[in-house]
């Protein structure tokens, strides 16, 4: 079953000049898969994930996600369709400093409005528990360590349960041991409990470590 159909991307530039940066870009990514996006700096990588994500809607083909044909909706149901199908992790993890690590991760379902406040809590503290964490939630996001709050930004992206998590590498400002410590649940969520992760990295390793590498060379997919 298919979370992510990319057919025929392409994607100019115009600024200072017109670049093309993505060229006839296609693929698939199945529900479950945990796919690694590869290739040097200003191989296209980064600004196809951007698409990916809904976010720029500038490009010609289209890309279905969830069996939804995202090119050409409004930004409006773009923001709506993203928050509720698709999970992001930076590499920087934008918490809001100054809130609870709880309030972080609950944000995203406090604004999709679907649960009772109760519920996401409680969703909430699931995800602490998970991604063990627990016992930080009063904490302000701005007091704990840097491993940890990228491990909030992962329980973020995972609070309203999204068909995709999409990540911009993750792990790249985290030493050895938090890498491993985030991939390793990446490699969980995908294996168990379904999540489709798709995650461009400059990291050899944790490529490797995949199901799959799609490697990008001048805006190009190389398998």
């Amino acid at each position: 079953m298919k979370a992510l159909t990319a057919n025929k991307i392409t994607k100019y530039f115009h600024d200072p000049e017109t670049f093309q940066v993505l060229k006839d870009v296609s693929f698939d990514v199945n529900k479950g898969e945990f796919v690694a996006i590869v290739g040097k700096s200003g191989s296209g990588k980064s600004t196809l994930l951007y698409l990916l994500s809904t976010m720029d809607t500038s490009y010609e083909g289209n890309i279905v996600i969830n069996d939804t044909m995202v090119t050409g909706l409004t930004q409006n149901q773009l923001a709506k369709f993203r928050n509720e199908h698709i999970g992001f992790v930076f590499q920087f993890h934008y918490l809001l400093p100054e809130f609870s690590v709880l309030d972080n991760i609950m944000l995203p379902a406090l604004k999709l409005k679907k649960k009772s406040k109760d519920e996401i809590e409680a969703r909430a503290m699931e995800l602490l528990t998970l991604l063990d964490i627990k016992g930080h939630e009063t904490k302000k996001a701005s007091k704990i360590s840097g491993g940890q709050q990228q491990r909030v930004a992962i329980a973020r992206a995972l609070i309203n349960e999204p068909a995709i998590i999409m990540g911009d590498e993750p792990t790249g400002n985290l030493d050895s041991k938090n890498t491993k410590i985030v991939f390793d649940i990446f490699r969980q969520l995908a294996r168990e409990k379904g999540q489709t992760i798709i995650a461009v990295t400059h990291d050899d390793e944790f490529a490797a470590n995949c199901d799959r590498i799609i490697e990008m060379v001048d805006g190009k997919i190389i398998y």
